[in-house]
């Protein structure tokens, strides 16, 4: 591989990220629960009278928001001002922020290696990981926290170098805080072990340091000291107890697991990556007194011990884990292509069956579920990874140049697609319903229905408030001239009197008085 200059390498980072992670943004619905429920914050900033507070105070649904603090819904409402309310828009500010951790890797790995191969392959690594790309595209928090802690960490390694770079530090707990809240004690912590085992303990006596966290901080402090000063106690224990610290000790809305549950998610969407996760901790074990291991090994073990151990398992909890994952490979990969330490045997055979299930794929999707999109992602699977398992058996370093590739070709297919939200799969289409509800219905409304429970997507797209409701409840609310949506069989067994069908879709009807 061309040993690019820095800035070469960084531009090409730079466009590669922006294309996967912007392309064909907006050609999907929002999911529920998050990217909804981030939507409907956002458009309520927006949508609020010029010199209000409500940037200060959001609201979901006209009640007070509490559970995360506003930094990324301000930038979707922002953007919104600018292009309007839609998909695209609603997912920028957290595409763009997550894509620019993918050069920041880059410059963290050249400070903590000392070298540019392995950080380069870290940032190749962590660019082409599918969950790392879907996750990040999405109108969440998580992907902007995890660059602000990237570059947190880059202002860390850089200030050995530069002094004034300590002051980038507190600002970014404070992004960090603003975006993801008491995340940032699980972050910080991290980071603090490091300058620990690193032995950069002289950073602490760097005013600039210091400077920086009053500067970083003051903004979060002061948004957590308005909530408290605004809403009392009930935000404390909303904010505090119920969406952070409670999670740590009980399962909170059913969302548990075991404690490997973080360890299968990895499992389900690391490859072909965690074929060289094991060996890239073994270097990592290996060098132990480098900068770069003590940092893969710190944040390895501490984030992930930490977040098998909380209750409350969610699949987004595990994202932070991947900049480490990347940078433990991205070494190991970089001692294959250095020094030739080739697992010959047991590459190919993984590699073999990774091809042959792409094979398989290409067949099904042929035969069984005819999806274009998904026979193309399998040919270029079939074809890199057939390549990479003959170039291994050759001992042929440039298989790793065929694995990226093939895996970047694989995901711009996928994010061009309307496949990559499998999850809306899950449960009805919510924009003909919304359609439904928007060509009947004034806005704001609240509507009650049968549906078993609540779809924020639903409300983002109809403008209203879709409630979900028992059979006597949907009872009550029709005598007090409430819309009901129901489905067949709940319109069959209430049996309305003097109703009027508004409209039906996707098995749903509208149902008025």
């Amino acid at each position: 591989m061309r040993p690019f200059p820095k800035k070469e390498w960084l531009l090409t980072l730079l466009v590669g990220s922006l294309i996967l992670w912007l392309m064909c943004l907006g050609n999907s619905p929002l999911r529920d629960w998050d990217e909804g429920t981030v939507g409907l914050v956002a458009r309520e900033i927006w949508r609020a009278p010029m010199g209000s507070l409500h940037w200060l105070y959001p609201t979901l649904g006209g009640e007070p928001y509490h559970n995360k603090p506003p930094l990324i819904h301000l930038l979707i409402a922002w953007t919104y001002s600018i292009g309007g309310v839609n998909e695209w828009t609603t997912r920028l500010p957290s595409a763009v922020l997550t894509a620019l951790g993918v050069p920041l890797l880059y410059l963290v790995g050249r400070l903590v290696f000392n070298q540019s191969l392995p950080a380069l392959f870290a940032a190749l690594v962590y660019l082409t990981m599918l969950p790392v790309v879907r996750h990040g595209r999405l109108a969440m928090l998580d992907g902007a926290a995890i660059t602000f802690f990237l570059l947190l960490l880059f202002c860390v390694l850089k200030a050995r170098q530069n002094r004034k770079y300590a002051l980038g530090v507190g600002i970014c707990l404070g992004l960090i805080t603003l975006t993801k809240g008491m995340i940032v004690l699980l972050l910080g912590g991290i980071a603090c072990l490091f300058l620990l085992a690193d032995r950069q303990l002289t950073l602490l006596t760097n005013p600039y340091l210091w400077v920086g966290i009053f500067l970083g901080t003051a903004p979060a402090i002061a948004w957590y000291a308005a909530q408290w000063q605004h809403y009392g106690s009930n935000f404390l224990q909303i904010n505090f107890q119920a969406q952070t610290f409670e999670r740590l000790v009980q399962p909170v809305e059913g969302h548990s697991g075991a404690p490997w549950y973080y360890l299968i998610e990895l499992l389900k969407y690391g490859w072909p990556w965690l074929i060289f996760w094991p060996g890239g901790l073994y270097v990592a074990a290996k060098k132990h007194h480098t900068s770069w291991s003590r940092l893969v090994l710190i944040g390895t073990v501490i984030y992930l011990g930490s977040i098998s151990l909380m209750k409350t398992k969610l699949p987004w909890y595990v994202m932070p884990i991947y900049p480490f994952l990347a940078m433990a490979i991205g070494a190991n990969l970089s001692e294959v292509w250095q020094h030739h330490y080739f697992r010959a045997r047991i590459w190919t055979v993984l590699f073999a069956v990774i091809a042959i299930a792409g094979l398989g794929g290409c067949v099904y999707f042929t035969i069984a579920d005819y999806q274009p999109v998904l026979i193309a992602m399998s040919i270029v699977l079939v074809i890199s990874m057939g390549i990479v398992v003959w170039l291994i058996q050759q001992r042929d370093r440039r298989f790793i140049t065929v694995l990226f590739s093939g895996m970047y070709l694989v995901l711009i297919l996928l994010m061009s697609s309307q496949l990559w939200i499998w999850e809306l799969n899950e449960a009805f289409a919510v924009k003909p319903v919304a359609a439904l509800i928007r060509t009947h219905v004034a806005p704001e409304t609240t509507i009650y229905t049968s549906f078993s429970y609540a779809r924020p997507s639903l409300d983002f797209y109809c403008d209203c408030q879709v409630v979900p409701a028992t059979i006597p409840v949907l009872q009550q609310m029709w005598t007090n001239k409430s819309y009901l949506l129901l489905d067949n069989a709940t319109l069959q067994q209430m049996n309305l009197p003097k109703s009027q069908a508004l409209g039906e879709a996707e098995d749903f009807i509208l149902i008025a008085e």
